[in-house]
């Protein structure tokens, strides 16, 4: 059953694509220590922490092994950005299979209440209480190119040029890596001359609500892909709500979450 539920947990696409990000395993001091779990059961214990929501100390035994184990390997992978390196793995598969679409992207943000940590503040838009951000760039089909973290009360427009930087050159089908969208589709909240003047210069074409005006029918409609990615992300019950108190781990179950919805893509 064990390794049934691994094998569904880590699928064998995902696993191999994950053997090219790990770092290789520390040799281990000869005569002494415990025998070293396996990266793909720790992989899959992770995923399901990710997914279902769960504490590390209520990790089904079905794994074989504790949530000690799991949260330190966790915590080494995250230090080596093992999380950030998989996304941008699995973005090059989909965009040397032609599965990415630049030519309208939309950014937006999803708030989160947290309990403590940094990157944590008052969020307007749930009464003041403790909260973090979620920033996402994604394609036409809402696949995220580009994810950051910050607290709940940083305005939305002050994310939108790291995340436009955030975005990795990625394989193309044909022709050279890409890391520009052709058009970002944002909402008001993302209306200043600066941030205009500063995708133009870029190449990016931008279509940003303008505020006092009232959304187009059309601006909506191609800014709508955002709004099922913020769903996806929501079927990873670890960021329901925040209970890291670094960012750096909060981040890392957003970037898995990311993958995640990656991955689905290209297994389709």
């Amino acid at each position: 059953m064990t390794a049934a539920l691994v094998e569904r947990t880590a699928p064998e696409e995902l696993w191999t694509l994950f053997q090219r990000v790990v770092p290789p395993a520390p040799t281990r001091p000869p005569g002494g220590g415990h025998r070293r779990r396996g990266d793909r059961e720790v992989l899959a214990a992770i995923i399901f922490v990710a997914t279902s929501g769960c504490n590390w100390n209520q990790l089904p035994p079905d794994f074989g092994l504790s949530g000690v184990t799991a949260f330190r390997r966790f915590t080494e992978w995250t230090e080596a950005r093992v999380w950030a390196k998989l996304h941008r793995l699995v973005l090059d598969e989909l965009g040397a299979r032609g599965d990415l679409e630049w030519s309208r992207c939309a950014i937006d943000s999803a708030s989160v209440r947290a309990l403590k940590g940094q990157l944590t503040g008052p969020n307007p838009t749930d009464r003041g209480k403790n909260g973090s951000e979620i920033h996402l760039i994604v394609d036409r089909r809402g696949l995220p190119l580009s994810i950051g973290i910050s607290a709940a009360n940083l305005h939305d427009s002050q994310a939108l040029t790291p995340l436009v930087r955030g975005i990795p050159p990625i394989r193309s089908r044909r022709g050279p890596r890409r890391r520009r969208p052709g058009k970002l589709y944002g909402d008001k909240g993302y209306d200043y001359h600066h941030l205009r003047r500063w995708l133009a210069s870029r190449g990016i074409r931008h279509r940003l609500a303008r505020k006092g005006i009232g959304s187009p029918q059309r601006l909506g409609r191609h800014r709508w892909v955002v709004e099922p990615t913020v769903s996806w992300l929501s079927g990873c019950r670890r960021l329901h709500r925040r209970h890291e108190r670094k960012p750096e781990h909060f981040l890392a179950f957003t970037a898995i979450a990311a993958t995640l919805i990656c991955h689905r893509r290209l297994t389709k």
